[in-house]
């Protein structure tokens, strides 16, 4: 990346080809899109589908006939995470040289039963209850054992040694201008990687938004709780970290946020409706919580 790149303020817009796009989707990709228009910065697109089993084609054109329609211009060529496993991959090699990896042979039910037997009243964090830690003890020999034997697993951070490792982290929030300080311990030991799935949202963001050269991530206060890790693994990696604005979301009539599984109104549905691409702006620009 050149020097006139590198420093200029660049945001990015990362849906899910899971559906169409809705009110709150434009909501966010506005607010990345005027920052850098204001900015004299560079605004891209990352298709986010390392979920191949719920990512569709259709809706990927959908997303960028949706944008153009709207006014929106991004750069090209477009990353695709689905596309770019092996940079996953070798993040995954750096974070298992620090130690700081570990499989996890437990299904949902398994951890269920485990929290349900303890003695201790269950640990819970801001995505729900926590990893007790079940396999984080078991031998090298019983893992390869059990990674030869066919046996589903996820690899796991280990939280405690990688806190350690980094120590105190902080990011900037614009949104309400304030430093706020990480606590990624309250999260647990987070999947970083399945056998089947060779990357979790947290991990190919972080490397993403390095690799893009993302200075601001604009994107939903509900996912905020998950910067906290993402501040950790960017100390872990040797990344940089950009600043942070997490915003309000667009709600319906019961103040509920929009979403796909809700059946929210699509922009497709308010184009085919005789909507024009300013009303469908202004709209999404006002309706927030």
């Amino acid at each position: 990346m050149s020097d006139d790149r590198s420093h200029a303020l660049t945001t990015r817009f990362a849906p899910s080809p899971t559906g169409y796009l809705h009110l709150g989707h434009v909501h966010a990709a506005l607010i990345a899109f005027d920052a850098a228009q204001a900015n004299d910065g560079r605004f891209i697109v990352r298709i986010e589908d390392i979920d191949r089993g719920r990512c569709r084609a259709e809706f990927e054109d959908a997303i960028f006939e949706d944008l153009a329609w709207l006014g929106l211009t991004w750069e090209e060529p477009i990353r695709r995470q689905s596309a770019h496993f092996d940079d996953y991959a070798g993040a995954l090699e750096t974070l298992k040289q620090q130690g700081l990896l570990y499989p996890c042979f437990c299904t949902r039910k398994d951890i269920r039963e485990e929290i349900k037997q303890s003695s201790h009243a269950p640990h819970v964090g801001p995505e729900g209850l926590i990893y007790p830690g079940t396999c984080r003890t078991l031998s090298a020999d019983d893992c390869e054992q059990n990674i030869t034997a066919g046996k589903s697993y996820a690899l796991r951070l280990n939280m405690t040694e990688a806190c350690r490792q980094a120590g105190p982290l902080t990011w900037q929030d614009q949104k309400i201008n304030q430093t706020i300080t990480a606590t990624p311990a309250l999260y647990g030991d987070v999947v970083l990687a399945r056998k089947d799935t060779p990357t979790s949202y947290h991990l190919a963001c972080t490397i993403d938004d390095h690799l893009q050269g993302i200075t601001l991530v604009t994107r939903g206060i509900d996912l905020q709780p998950a910067t906290h890790v993402h501040r950790l693994l960017q100390e872990l990696l040797g990344f940089e970290t950009p600043r942070y604005h997490h915003h309000d979301l667009v709600t319906d009539e019961a103040g509920e946020r929009l979403a796909k599984r809700h059946q929210a109104e699509t922009i497709r549905a308010l184009r085919d409706a005789g909507h024009r691409p300013e009303d469908v702006k202004k709209r999404a620009r006002i309706s927030v919580a």
